[in-house]
């Protein structure tokens, strides 16, 4: 199989990280569920990876590093923890339904008031309409660093400054951006970030986190056993005790830091560069073909997908038959955006998402050049 579906997860893991997961499955007891080597080993390796994590993200402090088990929990612990009932959002149409569900939620339950920045047909949008939509009850902003659809990249620098400067707090979503775009939360001025691990952190499924600035406070989105203050009725205050309820993924968490330890060791800047050259490679043999149309920006910073459709054949006839004759791994479909579906008026046939990771080869993009061409023929 040519896997070409790495912004869904990536398949290929390095092998220090499966290492990792391996042993750590043989050895590792519950974290803060007693005093003996296996408690003791699974605390040492997660708050390890708390860290590591808190130095890749410039996060001020380790104990401010949540673990969840994907970026869609931890956005939902950072949406439902934060919001009060009047406030209001501003998101944008780039935003996945991890973000929108749990916004689209409070609206309903909560009456949080929300307003989105639209994307035009190339799925870009205009920063002025940031601060347009700002009102004297808006609370938050909370954007995605990168579209999983067309792979545009948000300028979270500018946008975290402009929340700032309104006295604003800013959530961002790195789910496709975590490992292979920096982030700096300090110097973006992020006040929330959430990640997931699978992706291009290339690290287990089942893993992610959110980081938190200081001076921010969450209600606990769920509240259970902790190890820790077991007689209070209530669930612990402190960071990260008291969003982090029940027993965390140690296994995957273990694969998670190899991962990271793998990564800089290799170097986003290296890994970028060459997921870059594979899609730009694969988007030039693309766009040259009678019937292919081509979706997002490819004049801006970018992830390393290209998104597209054949004629007015259905995505998932297309991605069925790259499948099944060629042996080619894509996404078709609506992507759980569905906004930006809208945006670039493909609601009904969908787009056929090519994404390219780090274990890709250019043979691999030339032969899915080449099955777009004859598909298309």
């Amino acid at each position: 199989m040519i896997y070409l579906d790495n912004a869904a997860t990536t398949l290929r893991k390095p092998q220090p990280v499966i290492d990792a997961v391996v042993s750590a499955v043989t050895t590792l007891g519950n974290s803060a569920r007693g005093t003996h080597d296996g408690s003791l080993s699974a605390s040492r390796i997660i708050y390890g990876a708390r860290e590591k994590l808190a130095a890749f993200f410039h996060c001020p402090r380790p104990d401010h590093v949540v673990f969840t088990c994907n970026s869609t929990e931890a956005l939902n612990i950072a949406i439902c923890g934060l919001l009060d009932p009047g406030d209001h959002v501003i998101a944008t149409d780039l935003e996945h339904n991890s973000v929108l569900r749990p916004l689209y939620r409070l609206e309903a339950e909560r009456s949080v008031s929300l307003s989105f920045v639209p994307a035009d047909r190339q799925g870009r949008i205009d920063y002025g309409n940031f601060e347009r939509l700002i009102r004297p009850e808006t609370r938050a902003i909370v954007c995605t660093h990168a579209s999983n659809l067309t792979g545009n990249v948000v300028d979270i620098g500018r946008v975290g400054a402009l929340a700032h400067a309104h006295g604003l707090i800013f959530l961002v979503d790195a789910s496709q951006t975590a490992g292979v775009l920096p982030i700096d939360m300090q110097a973006q001025q992020i006040d929330l970030l959430c990640f997931t691990g699978h992706k291009s952190l290339m690290g287990p499924q089942g893993t992610g986190g959110l980081c938190i600035r200081e001076g921010i406070t969450l209600r606990p989105w769920k509240v259970g056993g902790t190890g820790v203050q077991t007689y209070s009725r209530f669930q612990p205050e402190q960071l990260p005790t008291c969003l982090e309820a029940g027993t965390l993924n140690g296994h995957g968490i273990a694969g998670l830091s190899a991962a990271l330890d793998y990564l800089n060791g290799v170097g986003l800047d290296v890994i970028r560069e060459r997921e870059e050259r594979l899609m730009r490679r694969f988007y030039a043999g693309v766009t040259a073909i009678p019937g292919v149309t081509v979706f997002g920006d490819f004049e801006a910073p970018r992830t390393a997908v290209v998104a597209l459709n054949i004629r007015d054949y259905d995505s998932g006839e297309v991605a069925d038959a790259l499948s099944q004759d060629y042996g080619i791994a894509t996404r078709p479909g609506a992507h759980c955006a569905p906004r930006m579906h809208r945006a670039l008026g493909t609601e009904r046939q969908g787009a056929v998402r090519f994404s390219f990771g780090w274990f890709n080869t250019e043979d691999e993009v030339d032969t899915a050049i080449r099955a777009v061409k004859e598909l298309a023929e």
